[in-house]
């Protein structure tokens, strides 16, 4: 059975501003995300679920492999949901410091003060769990297969990260290994799996983050510039 899509074609919504107005919003927008940070200390004051079901939409917007859109966000505030996350993510947590993890990396999470207790994942209003659609599931039972994923999940949690924070909220990404019982839980279908765990809420009053440094422009990014255009 054939499942092809025509798409129509419209003009394209985009506003068009000077360099000078596009290098000024490129500042702006940089010193207001250089203040993200990730938060393992929450306050328990809620968050509307109007304000998550806007952040999901802005995620939603990212691009993705023949505009698939593979992926789930489910969004948890029910306390005795959150308590089995907790309890089952904190079990292999502590397998994972206590047996899995080599020295090497123990070693790289010591000066982040991180451990298997993970009690944010009960006090954070909301939990947001991820999940990549491997194929996509039509209503008649048939699959589909769906194209670059991982990269499309990726893009989309970014940008999830980046409405979190541009709304005033905080989050973390956890990846609790194997992530299997977040499925489980969630009672999702066999076709989804887990991606990535972010509790989302306001920090802890008095909250402290490690005093990180972010590498320079010339550590993460290469130039390779043709002849500068006039002016």
């Amino acid at each position: 059975m054939s499942h092809k899509n025509e798409y129509s074609f419209v003009p394209l919504n985009h506003e068009m501003i000077s360099a000078a107005d596009s290098l000024t919003q490129a500042k702006a927008f940089y010193l207001r995300m250089d203040s993200r940070r990730s938060v393992r200390h929450f306050s328990g004051k809620p968050v509307h679920r109007e304000t998550i079901a806007h952040l999901i939409r802005t995620a939603s917007t990212a691009p993705s492999g023949a505009h698939k859109q593979p992926w789930t966000f489910v969004a948890v505030s029910d306390p005795a949901t959150k308590r089995k996350i907790r309890q089952a993510a904190e079990a292999e947590e502590k397998q994972s410091y206590e047996t899995r993890m080599p020295d090497e990396w123990l070693e790289a999470l010591e000066p982040l003060a991180t451990g298997w207790r993970k009690p944010y994942l009960e006090i954070a209003p909301w939990l947001v769990v991820l999940f990549q659609q491997t194929v996509e599931q039509l209503p008649e039972g048939e699959t589909r297969k769906n194209y670059y994923v991982v990269e499309s999940v990726g893009i989309a949690a970014g940008m999830f990260l980046t409405a979190v924070h541009q709304a005033g909220l905080v989050s973390l990404t956890h990846t609790p290994s194997p992530m299997k019982f977040l499925a489980d839980i969630l009672k999702r279908p066999s076709n989804e799996k887990p991606f990535l765990l972010m509790p989302v809420g306001y920090p802890e009053e008095g909250c402290q983050v490690p005093d990180l440094q972010r590498k320079g422009l010339d550590q993460v990014a290469l130039f390779i510039e043709g002849p500068t255009p006039p002016r």
